[in-house]
């Protein structure tokens, strides 16, 4: 499953520089798929939704550091566990129950990510 920051976050920013795919934003930020990652053209959103890779996301989280889900896999293929849970002071980045993927999920999203 992917990682999701809680609202317990204190905004700290710990987290974001850890993440090997870029996944993680400040509060209200657009994302991108591009941003931190090897894709070209198009790449299709866990939703079926196809966009541009340097296209504008809505943020996902408007008050405190979000992770794009699109884009975490739980470090898998870089880290034995998550870092940015590893370095959270707070505990508040957890496995989020709304998005239960396998490990070959979250290792096939790597591949896509960076090709």
């Amino acid at each position: 499953m992917a990682i999701m920051i809680t609202d317990e976050c204190i905004n700290c920013g710990a987290c974001e520089p850890e993440c090997p795919n870029n996944a993680i934003y400040e509060g209200g930020v657009e994302w991108a798929i591009s941003e931190g990652t090897g894709v070209k053209g198009t790449y299709l959103l866990e939703g079926g939704k196809e966009v541009g890779v340097d296209d504008p996301q809505i943020p996902v989280e408007e008050d405190f550091y979000f992770i794009a889900p699109d884009k975490c896999t739980e470090c898998k293929g870089f880290h034995e566990e998550p870092q940015c849970a590893a370095v959270c002071p707070v505990d508040c980045c957890v496995p989020d129950p709304e998005r239960e993927e396998t490990e070959e999920d979250l290792l096939a999203r790597k591949a896509r990510l960076h090709i």
